[in-house]
């Protein structure tokens, strides 16, 4: 199979390090890619906001699937028109992906469809926004109800976080994401990611993950992009798994299938386990970044194979079996990183540091000069299995020291709440 992902990040790297070892791949190509992609596939410059341009190369080249790893051309439809082009894509339609590009859309569904979710109210204007936020009180949180990645969420703690958050967004801190505005009750609990690969009609249970969002240890400072990751989730049970399956899943691949918008590629909950069982917190329609890499270093199929399947409408006849293994991954951004990064600083010591069941996913890195330079704010995945979370953070972290990098930082806690539980049960 020629097969083609479009994409640049950490996520787009572990899925072609997963994709280049299927025995169905003849050629893979990628765009725009990244220097750890170009040891894997083919990079190619394409516009992929030009579908047009896309589906000519696709045709030029016999692409037999596209694998789209961002949200944001999903959003846009992409997926759609290369459809119409004759193309076999993996990824949902506009319509489907609207799960991921409105927070508001979504809530609305979980309502008609009575999903477990936080209650919330949606705003078009900053005035009654305030005065809903000012009713309601604090802790709460404020959401831009578009495509922000990751940045366009403020759990605040108090009334003028709030307050403030919301004004942030009516004056275009977001942009268009911020012009509608999702206020959500504050939910306690511990939060999983729960993916499902999916073919319009069947949801395949797709593993775990624990995300971290905030920039600093102890989950403290800003939300970011995620700066790391572990999988499984200890928290998503048998029973949590079977309860969000009934639940949260199924309804929503109903409702969508009712709405005429039926959800085909990876759907990817975000989720609060509270004390009356879990609450949808959002969807995203892509893999997760970082979550992604995790999953990738723990399935044991063919992902080339189940792609297939989600495409064909095959997936009531399949299964993904999960290496009994945990994966971490830890993220090292860029110093300035959520806010503006410092690109340019070079990277050395990448060969050296992978190995020993570690492997190092590129997320925003560039050549320049012949070296190896950062290009971004999350700038490189390092990702490790062990028998236990606490092995895998200690092997994750030992190649991550082996990395020369003075310019870039990382949280030095990823996978806390799973160590902690290990030691807990010694």
């Amino acid at each position: 199979m020629n097969v083609l992902l479009l994409g640049s990040g950490g996520r787009e790297h572990a899925l072609a390090w997963k994709i280049a070892a299927s025995p169905l791949l003849t050629k893979l190509y990628a765009s725009p890619g990244n220097p750890g992609i170009g040891r894997l596939a083919d990079l190619v410059k394409l516009d992929i906001a030009d579908h047009s341009a896309v589906a000519a190369f696709c045709q030029e080249k016999k692409i037999d699937l596209v694998v789209v790893g961002p949200e944001g051309p999903l959003v846009a439809g992409i997926a759609d028109d290369l459809r119409a082009w004759g193309i076999r894509v993996f990824g949902p339609s506009k319509a489907a992906a609207r799960l991921e590009g409105s927070k508001g859309f979504t809530k609305d569904l979980c309502a008609k469809f009575n999903i477990p979710t936080a209650a919330y109210g949606r705003f078009g204007d900053l005035a009654s926004a305030k005065a809903y936020v000012e009713k309601t009180g604090a802790p709460i949180v404020i959401k831009a109800d578009g495509l922000a990645a990751g940045k366009g969420v403020t759990i605040a703690m108090t009334l003028e976080e709030a307050l403030a958050a919301l004004e942030a967004c009516f004056e275009g801190a977001f942009g268009a994401a911020g012009a509608e505005v999702v206020v959500e009750e504050y939910l306690t609990g511990e939060e999983a990611s729960f993916f499902c690969l999916c073919d319009g009609a069947t949801a395949l249970p797709f593993s775990t993950a624990q995300d971290h969002k905030r920039v600093g240890d102890g989950d403290t400072g800003p939300n970011t992009g995620g700066m790391g990751a572990y999988s499984p989730a200890p928290v998503m049970t048998a029973e949590m798994t079977e309860r969000t399956m009934r639940e949260i899943i199924e309804p929503t691949m109903r409702g969508m299938a009712n709405l005429g918008a039926p959800f085909a590629g990876i759907l990817f909950a975000g989720l609060m386990i509270t004390d009356q069982g879990p609450k949808l917190i959002e969807y995203n329609t892509r893999f997760g970044d970082p979550e992604c890499q995790v999953l990738m270093m723990r399935l044991k199929d063919d992902l080339l194979v189940l792609l297939n399947a989600a495409v064909d409408g095959q997936l009531a006849h399949m299964s993904a079996r999960w290496s009994d293994k945990a994966a971490l991954t830890v993220v090292m951004a860029a110093r300035g990183y959520p806010g503006t990064p410092e690109k340019g600083s070079v990277i050395r010591g990448l060969d050296e540091a992978a190995g020993e069941g570690a492997e190092i996913f590129h997320a925003g890195t560039a050549i320049n000069g012949g070296a190896l330079v950062a290009n971004g704010g999350r700038v490189l995945n390092v990702t490790a299995t062990g028998a236990t979370v606490g092995e895998a953070q200690r092997r994750a972290y030992a190649a991550l020291d082996r990395i020369d990098w003075p310019q870039g930082f990382c949280r030095r806690d990823i996978g806390w709440r799973a160590v902690e539980r290990e030691k807990a049960g010694a």
